[in-house]
């Protein structure tokens, strides 16, 4: 105890009465010892579990203006794998790719292909596209359902940032058709912009891709369709010949 005590640079223990207490700096050097026994007892099934069954390891990059409603449909082929272990890393397209080059990602799922970079070798595979359409509480789409598209410009109006590949052909679809829209947010996170709609602070476009699941986890109903807008997936990896099997099978399956 002595010796540990002169190691650490703090008393441990204390006389109280005709015993010893453990001191502030005894108690936390008691309790980060109990984690270190308790981490010592789980080493051996840990390492028993590891080597029995070895997790298949699949990490994966996700741009942060994906949908995460569409990032989990794009990754169900990998989900199958009983011994999966997945790491998923969301940030900037431009970070991710530097992760990607650098082998600390398998793949990068993105709403736009790879830009093109003499530095390094990428390769952008389509995982395939998806319609929008316009949703909104019920309350929302039935004032809105009268002379619709048009109807949008006396509708608050929620899009996603410049940040994404979807908002300049949203734009465009604005100019179009001659709407100016009263827009009451705009949101880099997907998920943030469904949550805000839902709640009734404005109509707002999302992939049709998703719009099972998209009513049945916002409580959301269908206005319209957005025409001649799409959203596009893509897988990017550092290989033309993708060799991970788990990145194999999201390119693969029928989508």
């Amino acid at each position: 105890m002595r010796e540990l005590e002169r190691s650490l640079g703090y008393a441990l223990l204390k006389p109280a009465g005709r015993g010893l207490v453990l001191t502030e700096a005894g108690l936390a050097a008691m309790r980060q010892a109990d984690q270190i026994f308790q981490l010592g007892e789980q080493l051996p099934a840990l390492v028993r579990d590891t080597v029995s069954t070895p997790a298949v390891r699949l990490a994966v990059g996700i741009s942060d203006g994906l949908p995460k409603l569409v990032v989990h449909r794009l990754l169900q082929p990998a989900l199958t794998e009983p011994n999966l272990r997945l790491l998923c890393h969301e940030g900037e397209l431009d970070d991710l790719l530097g992760d990607l080059a650098l082998h600390r990602l398998d793949v990068v799922l993105s709403d736009r292909p790879a830009p093109t970079n003499p530095n390094i070798k990428l390769y952008s595979h389509a995982l395939g596209s998806s319609a929008f359409a316009w949703y909104g509480t019920a309350e929302l789409v039935k004032a809105a359902s009268t002379n619709f598209p048009q109807s949008l410009a006396d509708m608050p109006v929620l899009l996603p940032t410049a940040h994404t590949a979807v908002r300049v052909r949203l734009d465009h679809w604005f100019e179009q058709r001659a709407i100016r829209p009263r827009v009451a947010g705009e949101f880099e996170d997907s998920a943030l912009l469904k949550t805000f709609g839902a709640g009734g602070m404005g109509l707002f476009p999302a992939a049709e891709w998703v719009h099972e699941n998209l009513l049945a986890h916002y409580a959301v109903q269908r206005l319209g369709p957005c025409e001649g807008v799409t959203e596009e997936f893509f897988a990017i990896g550092t290989e033309r010949k993708v060799k991970h099997p788990l990145v194999q099978r999201l390119l693969q399956a029928p989508l």
